[in-house]
């Protein structure tokens, strides 16, 4: 893991930690860090087998990719008098999630409010029929990822970029799908829950259900678009979690 600070802005009162979706790196965050400043500063997690870290072997289970975050985030935890939170999409939800009760386990350091987006809540279970996208020969594969549109046509459509593309892919997927929710204890942390209104991979209802678990302040905010709607909506995204963070007193 390493971390990439689009825009350093250290006097912020508030770090923000992303944690992208399944693929991804930190290019899809960079165009919020100067959304966010000067109120937050925003740090990205780059995982390994993507961007500079295409040749490292990526991740295949939330158990053992998490213990490996704590190790490595822990200059991110130490942020002084700043504020702490956490926003993850889709895959990153849940990781976000899961380090968070990670740290509360092994006594270090929680985040002040995680915003999960793009993600059912952990302890919901796949519908009926759910086609587990890991497994998928490459063209069924390619379908489904055309159908969420959150991957360029372009890529989609180059053997050779999809060849280095999809085996990251699968190995995301691998690490979603084979999550096995156990019941803890709610985090005392605030929660907000994000999503797309016209999301059919993760239906409102599901986005709902972040409620359960926090003690804390809990809010539930929906977008225009779909599962990818922080691309078509980047601008109130960064208004939103504006908003959520000067609720820590930042």
């Amino acid at each position: 893991m390493n971390l990439l600070t689009p825009q350093e802005n250290p006097d912020a009162p508030v770090r923000v930690v992303c944690f992208p979706n399944a693929g991804s790196g930190a290019a899809g965050y960079r165009a919020f860090a100067p959304l966010l400043a000067p109120a937050a500063e925003l740090t990205v997690v780059r995982l390994p087998g993507r961007e500079a870290r295409i040749a490292e072997e990526p991740h295949r289970k939330l158990t053992e990719l998490v213990p490996r975050l704590a190790e490595e985030l822990v200059e991110c935890l130490d942020v002084g008098t700043r504020r702490l939170a956490f926003f993850g999409h889709s895959m990153g939800a849940l990781v976000a999630f899961e380090l968070a009760r990670h740290l509360r386990r092994s006594g270090l350091r929680l985040p002040d409010r995680i915003i999960a987006s793009g993600r059912p809540a952990p302890h919901v279970p796949y519908p009926p029929g759910y086609e587990f996208v890991h497994s998928l020969p490459e063209d069924r594969l390619v379908q489904r990822l055309r159908g969420y549109s959150g991957t360029p046509d372009e890529l989609l459509e180059d053997p050779a970029l999809l060849s280095m593309f999809l085996p990251t892919l699968r190995a995301d997927f691998e690490v979603v799908e084979t999550y096995e929710y156990q019941p803890e204890p709610p985090l005392p942390c605030a929660i907000s829950a994000y999503g797309g209104m016209s999301d059919e991979e993760v239906p409102p209802t599901t986005v709902a259900s972040w409620a359960e678990h926090t003690t804390g302040a809990f809010r539930l905010r929906l977008f225009d678009g779909g599962h990818f709607y922080l691309d078509e909506s980047r601008p109130r995204v960064a208004r939103a979690v504006l908003d959520d963070l000067r609720s820590l007193g930042a």
